[in-house]
């Protein structure tokens, strides 16, 4: 048997089949394009995507015809909703996150909602970027789709009820509304209330990992599947992402080198409000039960892109032709020694980044360089006021795109000085869901044991104490120049 990891993101889909052992069987990778209706919107085309999810499944279903897929499990993004009837019609698009609408509620939601408020029962600040402000404008300005909608899905419950199961979302999903009471386990009343939007359209919850039903017969023959394929409730990708590079104990943390870097560090118990506003620091439920996670994030791999794009689009369109990662002749070029630039690594509208010590002899190397050492001393800082809230990181399991480069991974656990160990695994999300899968079937008695089976681990990445030395002495000055948080 073999068991199916659906990962879901923004703009692609990636879906993988492992064996129980987790050797990987066969993988799909689609994608889709955001849509821009009007200045300031984002949006997916639900119906879009959903073909193409469905495509990326059929390329898997068919190479497993010797290991037939027995449980799958669904990771995605997080925040964006999708109304549906119970009939299962898909009745318009997902608002993404970074949607413009819903900005004109918070004024009034903050004063109702205070931060300390809200985050005692949902872990997190008020912000635009959450469920909440889209639904309520969607209710106002669309009114005829919101009474239509049965339910608004998170795109892990809304994939798994196109498949075939009840609509049902696991916690962490959930969390991303800004709805849902961390300690109850439920949707929260009081914010319901209060954002004027109706429990009712909200799906069931269930932790990661429950069984939530099977894929239908019609939708099997169509992608291939077997028939009576268990569902299994998945999680919000980072999360998922955690459990697939075995990031499940406390004290170790996640290292996400994508579009953003994003450290996910693993705790045991809430921590108090006030030292993770201070830091600005969520709350949310693991995949894995009894066990919390924070993001530490920023756009790390945007500016490393942007760097390729500025220095070297030619050479990366004559890479792209043949066949060739260009990143591998531009990693090739920095520094064995720390780079002569400090970079804030910014990069946005509202906050610019800034590239300190340019000179006439500065190679672009060096350039590139200080971009991903300064992306790295911006995460420090934060990782280095870590310890008032009890949330502590002994070592970092390292996934992603970047983390196929040793060079990055090798500054990044010289900066840091932990050790970075790297999965054979990288893109963990397909991974992660898939041991959702197998511990919803009954194929993993726990948690641990599916990652004991199913992860494994290829390289360590030691700090070099000489760096380390070199690092701490530049960080110091990046802290004078640069610094924005407060320890």
């Amino acid at each position: 048997m073999s068991l199916l990891g659906i990962d879901v993101g923004t703009t692609a889909c990636k879906v993988a089949a492992f064996s129980v052992e987790g050797e990987p069987i066969a993988a799909a990778s689609v994608e889709y394009d955001v849509q821009r209706r009007q200045p300031g919107w984002a949006e997916l085309d639900s119906l879009a995507v959903w073909a193409q999810i469905k495509r990326a499944i059929q390329q898997v279903a068919a190479q497993c015809s010797a290991d037939p897929v027995q449980a799958l499990a669904v990771s995605s993004l997080g925040e964006a909703m999708v109304p549906v009837t119970r009939e299962r019609q898909v009745l318009g698009p997902s608002i993404l996150n970074f949607d413009v609408r819903g900005e004109e509620y918070l004024p009034a939601l903050r004063q109702a909602l205070p931060d300390e408020h809200l985050y005692r029962i949902n872990g997190n600040t008020l912000g635009n970027h959450y469920s909440l402000t889209k639904l309520k404008w969607l209710k106002e300005h669309q009114p005829d789709l919101y009474q239509q909608a049965d339910k608004f899905l998170l795109w892990g419950s809304f994939v798994s009820f196109m498949l075939g199961a009840e609509p049902v979302v696991d916690y962490s999903l959930a969390n991303r509304t800004l709805l849902f009471d961390l300690d109850r386990g439920n949707w929260s009343e009081e914010i319901v209330s209060l954002a004027g939007l109706d429990r009712g359209k909200l799906p069931d919850i269930a932790p990661a990992g429950t069984v939530i039903g099977s894929v239908a017969a019609g939708v099997a023959a169509e992608v291939g599947l077997p028939p009576n394929v268990t569902i299994v409730a998945g999680a919000h990708d980072q999360c998922a992402n955690a459990l697939g590079c075995g990031v499940i104990g406390e004290g170790q943390a996640v290292y996400g080198m994508g579009t953003f870097l994003c450290i996910t560090p693993v705790f045991s118990e809430r921590r108090e409000p006030a030292l993770m506003l201070k830091r600005g620091l969520n709350t949310e439920h693991h995949a894995v039960p009894g066990r919390f996670v924070t993001f530490i994030y920023n756009q790390g791999g945007s500016c490393v892109k942007w760097f390729r794009d500025t220095f070297a689009a030619l050479e990366h369109r004559q890479a792209q032709a043949q066949g060739r990662d260009v990143y591998t002749d531009l990693f090739a070029e920095i520094p064995s020694e720390p780079s002569s630039v400090l970079v804030r690594p910014d990069f946005t509208a509202a906050s610019p980044g800034v590239i300190s010590g340019l000179r006439l002899e500065t190679s672009r190397g060096d350039i590139l360089k200080g971009i991903l050492e300064g992306t790295t001393f911006d995460l420090k800082e934060a990782v280095e006021a870590l310890p008032p809230t009890g949330i502590h990181i002994a070592d970092f399991r390292v996934v992603g795109g970047g983390s196929k480069s040793d060079a990055w991974v090798q500054i990044c656990a010289d900066i840091l000085g932990r050790p970075f160990v790297r999965p054979q695994v990288r893109e963990a999300g397909a991974l992660g869901a898939a041991i959702l899968a197998g511990v919803g079937r009954g194929v993993f008695p726990s948690f641990a044991a599916g990652v004991q089976a199913m992860v494994r681990l290829e390289r360590t990445f030691e700090p070099d104490t000489q760096r380390q030395e070199w690092y701490a002495a530049r960080f110091e000055e990046y802290r004078r120049l640069f610094m924005k948080r407060d320890a």
